[in-house]
């Protein structure tokens, strides 16, 4: 089930015409999702919530590097991609190796884009190209203590000077 859930962006392409075709509304997200936590689970159920069919798009290991430094992703993208894929409210997962996912969104052209809340609207990365075909843009407020960066300060906080 997994495996169905992980697409190439030619087969999504064709997935999401076929879907829209029978009125499902596609709704987008993405993100490098390492460590994945609540704030992430609940993000993406109620980006599920805004439509009928959701797809998310996963930064590679070479985009996180690239955005969030050379010690991340923790979690290497093989492994981030499946544990999306696992959540109930995913349907269709897709890897980019773009620092932005624009290229991704231009080409599946979702009814609604969404991100956090910590985004503001003019921000948020393919929004003024979702608007400009009727697309919606939208913010979905974030769970509170939830943070990838926390976790790794929290781990590496508790376990300085530990021996393994």
């Amino acid at each position: 089930m997994l495996n169905s859930k992980l697409k190439n962006l030619p087969s999504l392409k064709i997935i999401s015409s076929q879907l829209k075709k029978k009125g499902k509304r596609i709704v987008f997200t993405n993100g490098c999702f390492d460590l994945l936590h609540f704030g992430h689970v609940n993000y993406l159920h109620q980006a599920k919530k805004r439509g009928d069919i959701l797809v998310v798009g996963v930064n590679s290991d070479r985009s996180v590097k690239r955005i969030k430094g050379k010690n991340r992703p923790i979690i290497d993208e093989k492994n981030r991609l499946s544990v999306i894929a696992a959540l109930e409210s995913v349907d269709y997962v897709v890897l980019f190796n773009e620092d932005t996912p624009l290229n991704l969104i231009k080409a599946l052209r979702p009814d609604i884009l969404v991100k956090g809340a910590d985004w503001d609207k003019k921000d948020i990365v393919g929004g003024d190209f979702v608007s400009s075909y009727g697309g919606r843009v939208m913010n979905i407020k974030l769970s509170k203590g939830y943070s990838t960066t926390e976790i790794i300060r929290k781990i590496a906080k508790t376990f300085q000077g530990y021996r393994y």
